[in-house]
């Protein structure tokens, strides 16, 4: 995935503010398609981890909530702290043992105490400082307890067969980039960077959902390029005619295409 226009700097934008602002009708359905293609993936990996009874954890970027309160109802952990920079979705569905914390990880001061597990799914890859912000993330990390990151890994590469999916999904990335900065090539240097910050028991996988008609995965792709079609037509590499093809093509039985992938990685600090 590109991270900005071909020798250009990342945009200097924010999720949440130049894309995907949370005020617009719609925008809690899109992220909870998201969380219908990964959840399950993404709690059998911390279930397997050990998240459960007496576990304290903290959900970076938690979005509408899905995984925070699926830690509490399947995994039985003692409790949740939610964070985003906007929590309104957070706070329209509290549930005993979540709590809500309105903040920027970004910010020096995030520091929000200690936890048996830390995670954040599709957060960094919109954040600069990357190194820093594993780095901190780890330190937040109780002994014996685990980091757990997840973002998306690009699966157009240039040898990918050209379809109305694959243009725009192109155009996708290098919009994000010049607009609020996505970066999702450093993603596959997870492991090294879990390492270098003190963790052990390093690993990583990665899931692919399958784009089908009508399915959570290809109902968010399709959102998400309407919410972005701004920064996307930007490019110039494609125009509003492929756009609607590419839209009308995830909903097709023609559609034979790869998701982007969710890289997970985990570490875990040492006693």
């Amino acid at each position: 995935m590109s991270a900005a226009p071909p020798g250009g700097a990342p945009g200097d934008g924010r999720y949440g503010e130049t894309v995907f602002g949370p005020e617009r009708a719609g925008e809690g359905e899109r992220i909870d398609f998201g969380a219908l293609a990964y959840d399950d993936f993404t709690m059998t990996r911390l279930r397997a981890l050990g998240a459960g009874p007496g576990w304290r954890c903290l959900d970076v970027g938690a979005g509408t909530g899905t995984v925070s309160r699926r830690l509490l109802d399947e995994a039985g952990v003692a409790s949740v702290l939610a964070v985003d920079r906007d929590v309104r979705f957070l706070t329209e569905r509290a549930v005993p043992g979540l709590d809500v914390l309105k903040a920027d990880i970004t910010a020096p001061h995030f520091a929000p105490g200690r936890f048996r597990l830390v995670h954040a799914r599709f957060v960094l890859m919109h954040l600069p400082e990357h190194g820093r912000l594993i780095t901190h993330l780890a330190e937040l990390v109780a002994p014996g307890g685990v980091l757990v990151l997840s973002d998306a890994v690009d699966l157009t590469s240039e040898g990918t067969p050209g379809t109305p999916y694959t243009a725009v999904m192109r155009a996708m990335w290098q919009g994000l980039g010049a607009a609020i900065g996505t970066d999702v090539s450093w993603v596959p240097s997870y492991p090294h960077l879990l390492r270098g910050a003190g963790l052990a028991s390093v690993a990583a996988e990665i899931h692919v959902p399958p784009l089908l008609p009508g399915s959570p995965i290809s109902r968010f792709w399709a959102d998400t390029w309407e919410r972005s079609r701004a920064a996307i037509l930007a490019t110039g590499l494609v125009d509003e005619p492929a756009v609607e093809e590419a839209i009308r093509y995830l909903d097709s039985d023609e559609c034979a295409a790869l998701s982007a992938g969710m890289l997970t990685a985990w570490g875990r600090k040492p006693e």
